[in-house]
């Protein structure tokens, strides 16, 4: 397995345990979580594109700049996101709306859920090739390898969550809407 490899494993642990987690928290009825239920939005669609944009590429800045602080803010940045969305789904459940949840997560969380594992994995390339090269397992601290696959992680997210973005702003409400209205007449 390569050290690529590895460092997305143990991002994509840290978020599944933070959904882990975030499903095993008590039910907290919040306007943060009821807000993935509204279909309402009085905004154009550019306006919730570069809303959505700017908010997860905070998200993926904070994740990719991980590196600096020894992958600690990568680490708990996956954990509280995983715990959100952990949280939600118990809420989705708990409130009988699990098909609102996922008609409003699924279009866009195929693409924002991976650039959010793949970003946290930049933020532990460094750290992690530090700790090879401190325990004996290669001769140079950072190769220009291990500098090339960090930028290939960092830019992957990125356009992962540009996607992910022009699709929740584009395509998720209107599919929501559309299932919803359908499976209404039902």
């Amino acid at each position: 397995m390569t050290s690529q490899n590895i460092i997305i494993c143990i991002s994509a642990l840290l978020f599944i345990l933070g959904v882990v987690i975030g499903s095993e928290m008590p039910h907290i009825d919040n306007e943060s979580q009821k807000f993935i239920f509204q279909f309402e939005n009085k905004c154009s669609n550019n306006v919730l594109f570069f809303y959505f944009l700017t908010n997860n590429l905070r998200l993926v800045g904070l994740l990719i700049s991980g590196s600096a602080l020894f992958g600690a803010p990568s680490c708990l940045n996956l954990m509280a996101n995983g715990i959100f969305i952990g949280s939600t789904i118990k809420s989705a459940i708990l409130t009988n709306k699990l098909l609102e949840f996922i008609l409003l997560t699924l279009p866009h969380g195929i693409f924002e859920i991976p650039a959010i594992i793949i970003a946290g994995a930049a933020g532990f390339k460094i750290p992690y090739e530090i700790i090879r090269y401190l325990a004996g397992k290669k001769e140079q601290i950072l190769t220009k390898e291990d500098i090339r696959e960090y930028l290939t992680l960092a830019l992957i997210s990125i356009i992962l969550i540009v996607i992910a973005a022009w699709i929740e702003a584009n395509v998720t409400l209107k599919i929501a809407k559309a299932m919803l209205n359908s499976t209404k007449g039902i």
